[in-house]
Parts: structure tokens; C-alpha cells; sequence
């Protein structure tokens, strides 16, 4: 077949077999050289086959499209130029990596002859995530050939296949780096109108493996990141304490010790308390306690894991004694274990009453209260979300973080990904400021795009205060922590919302953050905190 434009040819039949498998959400940065990639996702998008997102930043853009995956559970198909671009993408594919999370990554190149020479805009993109990636496909630069089409269908069920780890391996990114030759674009063929041929493999079901438990050992189940529903079923099913982290979608139900982060890391009974702990089992990735972590290090205590398709491998202290998918009991449990924790709870409650005033205690009281199921809850990787772990209450809620890696990047762009895909409902990001600041940039959104119900909440405290409960605060003089790890700010919060077109409260009491919380469309909420 001859066409003007091979490039256009085959990234028309790449795009057109995605949409037929059904993906849905591809997100885009302009660029030169994967222009023939836009152009078939436009003419995709303008007939309803796809939603398209476009950014201008691929480092916000990754994270977006991480969010969009996060909240639906399918791929997201990135779309880039070469060079930098492909480079700002490895926050995201990091992240992604670390907590399961399928990504198709589109990285447009320079063919393979112009490569090492010099050429501008050229690096080496292939392996620039080394094992980040599930899988790296370098693609030549098409010719034209007719098998190209065929060639392009079957990249596109390679991709998506691996990514959502139907061969039993974790979900996660998938690079196709896509090699074009000049002329880079054309309007022909229409993405649209093509009808690939396609067919996705089976799923693969591994044989679960089960594990028979001794009633007898005080057992208590830890909930971290990708737990899910699972840990609660266990915890219920057993009558077993349930420490679950915030971001664990595992808080809730009669069974979850919500103050199990200080239970844990105190003196007098509640210490006599934990001391008596025999086993415990593991679910997703817990990682917001040093006291909790501290267990599974014990040698006293038994582990077992239950394995996470998501999160993968757990096992920090090398102690796991078991790792399995499914566990069961030999004989009764001692109801009373869970009883003893239960009333633990409800006096360390009591001995630490809410003080009635606007702190991070009531602010995550607060956010809590007003998200409801039909709502997103996103937590950035600071001090905020250690506060929930401690004062969250026991609620069903669809909360996320990004915990893959623990880190501040892209909360915002997360959010936002999040917000693109749950068009129902609100969705709230509960971040510091330096968390804000840090993915800034991603508060533009695209004016093309149906405006969000948004709520960005800031816990202002002026830098990074997490870092005052850590050594290096005790070691170093002021100054120099101050500097080193504080990083003080006095950004206005109100100029940077006004420059990106959000609405903006300022929260200096309960009530102003009662009134701020009920906002509508893109709201920075900028609560004051010391």
C-alpha cells in the first residue's frame, strides 16, 4: 500500500486496535515527532471512540494519566514526543511500577539511523526506565508494507495484555517506543473509520495457595496500600484486629482499631497490650508506621503475607513465613483478643479528646465526614496522611495515595487524573503545601475539557513540618534544619490560584472550612495551620 505518510498508517492502526480493545483514556503532550500519533487520537476522540486529555507538561501529564488508571483499573495511553519529554515521564512509570498500576507509553523517536549521530532531539530511549517497564518494544520505523497493519493490532494486544498483567505477572507500564520516518503526519487514513482485526488473550488464574493457621496465636491483620475489601472479609471472618492504613481501603467496619499507631507505640497497658501480638498477616503495602513496621521484625512474631496483585512482593523484614493467596483457621478464635483491642480504642479516644479548633486532627475529621462513597478522597505523601492514619475514622470510602514510592510528586496531577475518570460525585486531594507546590503546574487544566468538582485542600503550616519528628531534628541546631529540611514558604496561595483560574478559600476556623469543604467546580482550599 503507498500513502504519503507510513508513519500516519501505522499510528491510525495502532490507535484504532487500542479503541477497539476498549481502552478509553489517552492522554497527550504536543510534540513534532509523534505527531502522527495526535492526529489519529483527535480524529478518535472527535467521533466519541476515545476521551483525550492534553497537557503541557509530561511530567504533570504522567501523573494524570496515572490517576485516570488508578480510579478506572484499566491502561492509560500516554502520548509523547522524543527526547526530554519521554525522560519527564519516569516519576509516573516509577510509581506506576511500584504500585501495579497499567500504563501504555507511546514514545515517539527519531528512526533507527539517525540515532547516535547527533541528532537533534535524539537520546537513547530505549531502556531509559530499565525494569521500570514491564516491557520495552522498539519499533522500527514503518515503510508502509501492508503486514504493518497487522503488526500494529498485535502491539497494541501485546500492550495491553502485559500491562494488566493478564500472563499472572503485577499490572504496570509498558513502553512502546515508536520509531517514524519523514513525512511524520498526514490525514489519511482515518483512525476512525478503521476496523483492525484483534483478539485479546485469556486471563491467567494462578492456582491459589492456602494456608491453615492455629487459632491459638494472637493474631492481628495489618491493611496497607491495595488491601481492599479482603482484609476486612479476613478480620470479620476470624474476629481479628484490624489495623488498617488510610490509604488501605481496608478502615472500616466493626473491626478496625483506628488508634492502632499509638496503641502500638506507648507505654503502661496498651504497650502490655501489643506485646502479646503472635502473628501477623500482611495485605497491599503498609509503610505509614515505624511502630507497626516494627512488628513484622519482631522474631517473636509470626508473618504471613497475603499476596497483592497490585503492590507485589512485601515482605521488608525477610521473615515472611508464608505467602499466600487465601487463609483460613484450624479451630475457633479467642473472641476476647479482639475485645481487649476494641476497649484499648475507645480509651485512647477518650484520653485524647478533639481540642475544637481548626487543626490537622479536625481537618481530617472534617474531610472525612463530608466524603461520601459516591465522592474521591486523594492523600498526598506528608504529614497529613500520618494524621488520618491516627484520626480517621472508620468509614467506606474510595481513598487513594500514591504509595508505590511514598513520594510528593504529582499529587495534584493525580487528583486531577482521578477527577477525569469519577465525573460523579467530588473529588478532594488532601495535600501539604509544599506537596502543592511541588506539582503546582498541574493545576492547569485543559479549557476544552468539562470543568471538575475539584477541591484541592491545602494543610498550610509554611514547609515541611513531617521532618520535626524525625532524628535530624533532635541533631542539627535550628538554623540549620530550618534550612536543610524545613524549607520555609510564604508563597500566596490566592495569586496562584487566581493565575491558574481556581476559586480560592482561605481557612482559618471550623466554620470557614465547613463552608469551603461544600465548594463547587475547581476550589483551592488554603487551610492555616501551625
Amino acid at each position: 500500500m503507498t500513502n504519503s505518510s507510513p508513519a500516519q498508517v501505522f499510528a491510525a492502526n495502532l490507535l484504532a486496535a487500542l479503541a477497539k480493545a476498549g481502552i478509553r483514556n489517552f492522554f497527550l503532550a504536543p510534540g513534532a515527532r509523534s505527531q502522527a500519533l495526535a492526529i489519529a487520537a483527535g480524529q478518535l476522540a472527535s467521533v466519541g471512540k476515545i476521551d483525550l486529555h492534553v497537557r503541557l507538561d509530561e511530567r504533570s501529564l504522567g501523573f494524570t494519566a496515572l490517576g485516570a488508571a488508578l480510579a478506572s483499573g484499566e491502561p492509560s495511553v500516554i502520548i509523547t514526543t522524543s527526547g526530554t519529554a519521554v525522560a519527564n515521564l519516569h516519576p509516573a512509570v516509577l510509581e506506576a511500577h511500584h504500585s501495579g498500576v497499567p500504563l501504555i507509553l507511546l514514545t515517539a523517536d527519531r528512526p533507527h539511523e539517525l540515532r547516535g549521530v547527533g541528532a537533534n532531539q535524539t537520546t537513547n530511549q530505549v531502556g531509559i526506565f530499565a525494569d521500570a517497564v514491564r516491557e520495552c518494544f522498539d519499533v522500527p520505523a514503518p515503510n508502509g508494507h501492508d503486514r504493518e497493519f497487522a503488526e500494529a493490532a498485535q502491539l497494541a494486544v501485546d500492550a495491553i495484555a502485559i500491562s494488566m498483567g493478564y500472563d499472572g505477572d503485577q499490572p504496570g507500564p509498558v513502553q512502546l517506543n515508536l520509531a517514524f520516518r519523514e513525512p511524520l503526519s498526514a490525514l489519511e487514513p482515518n483512525a476512525a473509520d478503521l476496523k483492525p482485526q484483534i483478539a485479546l488473550p485469556e486471563i491467567f488464574e494462578p492456582i491459589p495457595e492456602f494456608a491453615l493457621l492455629t487459632a491459638e496465636v494472637p493474631t492481628v491483620v495489618m491493611a496497607g496500600a491495595g488491601a481492599g475489601d479482603d482484609a476486612v472479609e479476613l478480620a470479620e471472618a476470624f474476629g481479628w484486629p484490624l489495623f488498617a492504613e488510610p490509604s488501605s481501603g481496608a478502615r472500616f467496619g466493626a473491626n478496625a482499631i483506628l488508634g492502632y499507631r499509638n496503641l502500638l507505640d506507648q507505654e503502661g497497658d496498651w504497650a502490655a497490650l501489643a506485646k502479646l501480638i503472635g502473628r501477623v498477616i500482611v495485605f497491599g503495602k503498609p509503610t505509614l508506621g515505624r511502630a507497626a513496621i516494627k512488628l513484622l521484625f519482631d522474631p517473636e512474631i509470626e508473618v504471613v503475607v497475603v499476596r497483592s496483585p497490585q503492590m507485589g512482593h512485601f515482605d521488608v523484614s525477610r521473615r515472611a513465613g508464608k505467602l499466600v493467596d487465601e487463609i483460613t483457621v484450624d479451630n475457633e478464635v479467642d473472641f476476647e483478643w479482639l475485645e481487649n483491642w476494641r476497649k484499648a480504642d475507645a480509651e485512647h479516644l477518650s484520653v485524647n479528646p478533639a481540642s475544637g479548633q481548626l487543626d490537622r486532627r479536625s481537618l481530617v475529621e472534617k474531610v472525612w465526614a463530608v466524603t461520601e462513597r459516591g465522592d474521591q478522597l486523594i492523600l498526598g505523601a506528608s504529614r497529613l496522611i500520618r494524621e488520618a492514619d491516627v484520626w480517621a475514622p472508620a468509614k467506606a470510602l474510595r481513598v487513594f495515595s500514591n504509595r508505590g514510592l511514598a513520594g510528593i510528586d504529582g499529587t495534584v496531577a493525580t487528583a486531577a487524573g482521578i477527577a477525569l475518570v469519577e465525573t460523579e460525585g467530588t473529588t478532594r486531594v488532601l495535600l501539604g503545601d509544599l506537596t502543592l507546590l511541588h506539582d503546582a503546574g498541574s493545576l492547569a487544566i485543559d479549557s476544552t475539557e468539562a470543568e471538575p468538582n475539584l477541591q484541592v485542600i491545602v494543610g498550610n503550616d509554611g514547609g515541611g513540618s513531617i521532618f520535626s519528628s524525625l532524628e535530624m531534628a533532635k541533631t542539627l541546631d535550628g538554623a540549620s534544619f530550618t534550612r536543610l529540611f524545613r524549607t520555609p514558604q510564604t508563597i500566596d496561595l490566592w495569586h496562584l490560584a487566581q493565575a491558574y483560574g481556581w476559586s480560592y478559600f482561605r481557612v482559618e476556623n471550623l466554620g470557614q472550612l465547613d463552608e469551603a469543604l461544600a465548594a463547587q467546580g475547581r476550589a483551592m482550599i488554603d487551610v492555616r495551620l501551625s
